[in-house]
């Protein structure tokens, strides 16, 4: 477990303005042995996408994925310098046992880019509950056979291969996508938005809300 900057309680209590993304990358290469999973936590300022914080945990690779946040966090302090969006270009150390050609790094700095510049609209898993109390319609994105293995109670289940000839089964109005960790999320959510939907991809998909649950029930 890692951590540098502000966590989120800390931000909320002090008033300060932030923006939340989880991601579930390979701590190095999936095809290399080994491999295990990395999850993190990435806070930084809608306004501007400076860096405000990070955690970190997994069996293997936390302590340079830190290390390199807690950097560019100084060269904000220092220089104005790195945002959210910097990340997506750090040329990192590669070998296939050490880290991957798109390091844990560079998708944090994706998907901030995603939700920093509006492309990819999100909730939190904490926040989902209220969303459905609201009237949202919440679709499960992935394949059968992972929504059948374990899903969000009462959530409808169509494959992200799938949307496009469901549309009429969807609240195009109001309706909240996830999948295992986000990405096939992402992709529903840009085919939906295409179709003219209100909606929003829940951050970190499944694995976040799962550890959201275990966290509520200890």
């Amino acid at each position: 477990v890692g951590i540098t900057g502000l966590s989120e309680r800390a931000a909320v209590k002090a008033g300060i303005k932030l923006q939340v993304i989880h991601i579930h990358p390979n701590s190095h290469a999936g095809y290399y042995p080994g491999a295990q999973r990395v999850s993190m936590k990435v806070l930084f300022d809608p306004e501007n996408g400076l860096i405000l914080g990070a955690q970190a945990n997994g069996e293997d690779g936390v302590d340079k994925r830190i290390d390199v946040i807690a950097t560019a966090m100084h060269a904000n302090a220092q220089h104005g310098g790195l945002t959210i969006d910097d990340l997506m270009d750090l040329e990192l150390a590669y070998a296939p046992q050490f880290g991957s050609a798109k390091d844990a790094i560079n998708i944090a700095g994706y998907v901030g880019n995603n939700v920093f510049n509006g492309t990819t609209p999100t909730l939190q898993w904490h926040e989902l509950e209220t969303a459905r109390a609201a009237g949202a319609q919440v679709i499960d994105v992935r394949s059968g056979g992972e929504h059948g293995n374990g899903h969000i109670p009462g959530t409808l289940n169509i494959p992200v291969e799938e949307l496009r000839d469901r549309l009429d089964e969807i609240d195009l109005e109001n309706v909240v996508v996830y999948c295992q960790v986000g990405q096939r999320g992402h992709i529903a959510t840009q085919i939906l938005k295409a179709n003219g939907a209100k909606v929003r991809n829940l951050d970190g998909g499944y694995v976040t809300w799962s550890a959201g649950q275990r966290a509520i029930q200890s």
